[in-house]
């Protein structure tokens, strides 16, 4: 059995790819062993990510592909959502708690996929566009480090 399984996924800039693309993940995430507090988590995390490829970096331009790759590691899920658009830098985003911006949409999806993962990046992606990364560590791996095996026999009993 490979360590790493890949899933990789071209999707058009439509609002129905954001359901796509949750669903998609989901069945990962459950596949992998995430609890239902975790799969909702990445599902939502998923979601604005795409949301915001969809709205923000291809600005709803049909002509324009958001790439989907779901990473499976020994370790965690890695997520990339990749867009067509021009790109962004995070530290250029507004803070959704500040008091100024409370009121603003702008920035909470990031927030949100920051909280609800447990690593978060963006990068400039090979499209010329913006490549948001984010990863969960797989159940039982919050406490293990690379190298420990651990009991895996947790992961596959399932109520």
């Amino acid at each position: 059995m490979a360590d790493q399984k890949q899933l990789d996924v071209t999707l058009e800039t439509q609002v129905e790819s954001v359901n796509l693309a949750e669903e998609m993940c989901l069945r990962v995430a459950e596949a992998a062993g995430f609890d239902e507090d975790d799969c909702y988590r990445i599902g939502m995390a998923v979601r604005e990510g795409v949301i915001n490829a969809f709205h923000y970096g291809n600005q709803e331009r049909p002509e324009k592909k958001i790439y989907l790759e779901v990473e499976l590691t020994p370790n965690k899920m890695v997520i990339h959502v990749l867009d067509e658009g021009k790109g962004f830098k995070l530290e250029d985003v507004p803070n959704p708690l500040a008091e100024e911006n409370l009121l603003s949409t702008s920035g909470r999806g990031i927030f949100l996929m920051r909280s609800f993962m447990d690593e978060f990046d963006v990068v400039h992606g090979r499209t010329g566009g913006a490549e948001i990364i984010m990863s969960k560590k797989l159940p039982g791996q919050e406490n293990h480090t690379a190298n420990d095996k651990g009991d895996q026999s947790a992961a596959s009993h399932q109520a």
